[in-house]
């Protein structure tokens, strides 16, 4: 287990975006969030406590936590000097990038020197079968999205919690970095081996009780080129019975990709549902989940309106109004 509470470290994060890791344990566990720890130049902001590491120290943290989810997933240069101080300030280091610290001799030779621990959280721990497409007991959700980053994992742990808050069964299946930290458990999807991704995303969600769900944390876009095989490998291997789409409005193209168009939701649905149907032929879409935080509230009201009316489904903000109209349609599943 890696020590709590954390220092989240946004480095010099370019957008709110890009410290999407930091931002989803300040939301979803701010009893671990002690404060931030900014570079010069960083664009994003928690809302938190600004701290150096010797005031982060006396405030009781015990690890700092590289809050920054940047394209290829690399340790910056500029975070070097900040992550050897750490060390010798007695602070672990967690990191879910996939330049991993234990590769980066001088952090490996600080830590010894100090004895703290370096935390990968995007290692695979165990060697996970291939998928054997067998169908399991209990049932299974997953948001699928039209991007990356538009708050995928933010819908699966609104709808747990709102299942754990009215007493069903149900368990929240890590499959990132952030959902990892955030949990104490999973699988870093997109470090697994091609060929074993479906297999371990059948490992996590196992035979269960019937009435048992496992809210499945979504990964990539089926239409983002970069990231769609996770998405296709959790579909497969998923085999869910409910899919919630899950959207960002305010977004201009994929991200990260500017040459890419955002699909609609409808081209979503259509994609999607075949590709589930092959694991598990009596998947259905029942929700919509939407990233309104770029709106107001009067514009995220008519926009969810909108979108209900015209795709028939209960279209919500699960963080900002809650996830009760998601749940109630996969309680009538």
């Amino acid at each position: 287990m890696i020590p709590t509470p954390y220092l989240l470290f946004l480095g010099d994060a370019p957008d709110q975006l890009a410290a999407k890791v930091a931002q989803g344990i300040k939301d979803w566990r701010p009893e671990n969030a002690v404060g931030q720890m900014r570079l010069e130049g960083c664009k994003a902001d928690l809302g938190l406590t600004d701290m150096s590491l010797e005031d982060a120290k006396a405030a009781g943290a015990k690890t700092l936590v590289i809050g920054v989810a940047n394209r290829g997933g690399v340790i910056s240069e500029t975070w070097k000097k900040v992550l050897i101080e750490a060390i010798e300030a007695g602070f672990d280091i967690a990191s879910g990038l996939h330049n991993l610290l234990r590769d980066e001799a001088d952090l490996v030779a600080a830590s010894m020197a100090h004895g703290t621990s370096l935390h990968d959280v995007r290692v695979p721990g165990i060697d996970y079968p291939i998928a054997n497409g067998k169908k399991r007991s209990g049932k299974r959700v997953l948001a699928v999205g039209t991007d990356c980053s538009v708050g995928k994992m933010y819908t699966g742990l609104a709808i747990d919690a709102e299942m754990r808050a009215r007493g069903m069964k149900s368990d929240f299946r890590a499959t990132g970095q952030t959902g990892i930290l955030i949990t104490g458990q999973g699988v870093p999807l997109d470090a697994v081996i091609a060929d074993f991704m479906a297999g371990a995303v059948e490992y996590i969600s196992p035979d269960n009780d019937a009435d048992h769900w496992d809210v499945i944390e979504g990964q990539g876009s089926l239409f983002h080129v970069s990231y769609s095989g996770v998405t296709l490998a959790l579909i497969h291997g998923g085999q869910p019975d409910a899919i919630i789409l899950s959207h960002e409005p305010t977004r201009q193209h994929m991200r990260g990709l500017p040459d890419y168009a955002i699909p609609s939701l409808e081209a979503l649905r259509d994609m999607c549902m075949p590709l589930a149907k092959v694991a598990n032929p009596d998947c259905k879409v029942v929700g919509i989940s939407v990233n309104t935080a770029a709106m107001s509230d009067d514009e995220a009201n008519a926009y969810l309106t909108e979108v209900e009316e015209r795709m028939g489904l209960p279209a919500v903000d699960p963080f900002r109004h809650g996830a009760g109209r998601l749940v109630d349609a996969l309680a009538a599943i």
